[in-house]
């Protein structure tokens, strides 16, 4: 099958062609930061999100943490999708549909060997 190929200065088909936002970068860290927030649920911290101009998110894990080893090592880029449940169609799956709060669902599945967050915030 012969897939199509963006350009080097063009965004990727994810936002112009399916209409995803980037939402932001979630890299791994085994450092303290300032202001880490513990999501008890998956035993993480997170910290960065709400005060980086870039949207960077540092997440440093428990050791017992449940989270997928391939998200505990390797960065994932997020993207806000209107429908999760098509977003996500023939993908591979790295974790079921979850929801860590009320209104907002996200996938993780691989892409080309990287972990990708999809998530749908309900409007």
């Amino acid at each position: 099958m012969n897939k199509a190929k963006r350009k080097y200065h063009e965004p990727p088909f994810a936002i112009s062609k399916k209409g995803m936002k980037f939402h932001h970068i979630g890299i791994p860290t085994k450092e303290k930061r300032q202001n880490e927030k513990y999501i008890e649920q998956l035993k993480f911290y997170v910290s960065g999100f709400d005060s980086s101009e870039f949207g960077i998110e540092w997440m440093r894990f428990e050791q017992d943490s449940p989270v997928d080893q391939i998200i505990k090592e390797i960065p994932h880029l997020a993207f806000e999708v209107d429908n999760l449940e098509k977003a996500i169609k023939g993908k591979e799956l790295i974790s079921d549909i979850s929801s860590l709060s009320e209104g907002v669902r996200v996938a993780m599945i691989h892409e080309n060997g990287a972990p990708v967050e999809l998530i749908q915030f309900e409007k």
